[in-house]
């Protein structure tokens, strides 16, 4: 009975055995490809890497870098929005440099005002107060002529009528009184010629510099506040509420770097790209009014024409790519820029890598 048992689990083993050593020789079907690689469409084209831009008549995207450093206080924007041209994108923390420009218009104000002042005198109560000193003096004048006159009649009648030391003090008085009336007639025309012309053009420069200054604190608390330099879109906000920028950017904690605080791009109805030609390849390049190119879209099995926009006629280190500008780069590149519009059954954004055939 044993002998049985172990004969029929060999025999189970033995069959169990070919069934697999069946199924593992099955070969199965090979999936079709998501998408077919990119072939070369031209005769004799090239390769070159490529990278999709926004559109502009010179350089790559827009970069906004503050002109001054602070603290993010508002963001105006959102990634992907339709801008134009003047409206306020980002705001940097102002109190401190608000109210300085509000202290400086303070005193330019302070400083106008008191020209105006200059200007407008004779002040007419000014006026009428040295006018009225004036009839004061000419009236103590005639008080102390007439007890004059009274002395020297009584005199004239018997000298022993008046003493020597009174009639002294009389003409005394009356010589006093005499320059106390010079002296109010000259206040009186001092402040019926108003202000010095030097006054006045030393008050105009002190206001001028006060002015000037708060214009400067103007200008500089506007530059605070980020607007937009032309009509475009809003590709990328590097910064959030509360983070530190500077005139360098903002810090990128992924690449570790400075990165520009916000990139725009032009209206999505067109594309540039760049291509970086190996240097190697560059004498098989085709002259400009002959290049033609075909774009492949990484994923996809979308082919699109390319347009000659222009070369950029300096060959530099391949670092657009990889944004690693410390490493050591062995391969120089020309940069070809060429046009294409944006296709209609795929998404297709600024930054995003294509392959480039160039031919003729």
């Amino acid at each position: 009975m044993r002998h049985k048992l172990l004969f029929a689990l060999s025999a189970l083993g033995l069959l169990a055995g070919c069934i697999a050593a069946y199924m593992f020789s099955l070969q199965r079907p090979a999936l079709p490809p998501v998408f077919s690689p990119s072939t070369n469409p031209f005769t004799h084209g090239i390769y070159a890497d490529g990278i999709v831009e926004s559109e502009q008549a010179s350089g790559k995207n827009i970069n906004i870098y503050p002109e001054v450093a602070g603290t993010v206080k508002r963001i105006f924007i959102e990634e992907g929005q339709t801008i134009r041209k003047g409206i306020p994108l980002l705001l940097v923390e102002d109190s401190v440099q608000r109210a300085i420009a509000s202290q400086r218009l303070s005193e330019a104000q302070a400083a106008q005002t008191l020209l105006e002042q200059l200007k407008a005198e004779p002040r007419k109560e000014n006026l009428d107060v040295a006018e009225a000193q004036v009839k004061a003096g000419q009236a103590n004048l005639k008080t102390c002529q007439d007890a004059l006159e009274k002395q020297k009649a009584s005199y004239d009648i018997n000298p022993k009528s008046v003493s020597k030391d009174a009639f002294d003090s009389a003409i005394n008085a009356v010589a006093v009184a005499e320059a106390n009336l010079q002296v109010a007639q000259r206040q009186y025309d001092l402040a019926k010629a108003g202000a010095w012309i030097y006054d006045i053009r030393n008050q105009e420069r002190q206001y001028n510099a006060l002015r000037n200054s708060y214009l400067s604190s103007q200008a500089l608390l506007s530059k605070y506040t980020l607007r937009a330099p032309s009509d475009g879109v809003v590709l990328s906000i590097n910064t959030a509420i509360g983070s530190y920028i500077s005139p360098q950017g903002t810090y990128d904690a992924y690449t570790q770097g400075s990165a520009p605080v916000l990139v725009l791009g032009t209206p999505q109805i067109s594309f540039h790209v760049r291509c970086f030609v190996d240097e190697i390849l560059v004498p098989r390049l085709p002259p400009p009014s002959k290049i033609k190119a075909q774009m492949s879209i990484r994923g996809s099995n979308v082919r699109a024409q390319l347009d000659y926009v222009r070369t950029q006629p300096y060959v530099s280190p391949k670092i657009e790519l990889s944004n690693h500008r410390m490493e050591r780069v062995d391969v120089r590149v020309l940069p070809i820029i060429f046009k294409v519009q944006k296709p209609k059954d795929i998404n297709l954004y600024p930054g995003e890598l294509v392959d480039v055939y160039i031919g003729e």
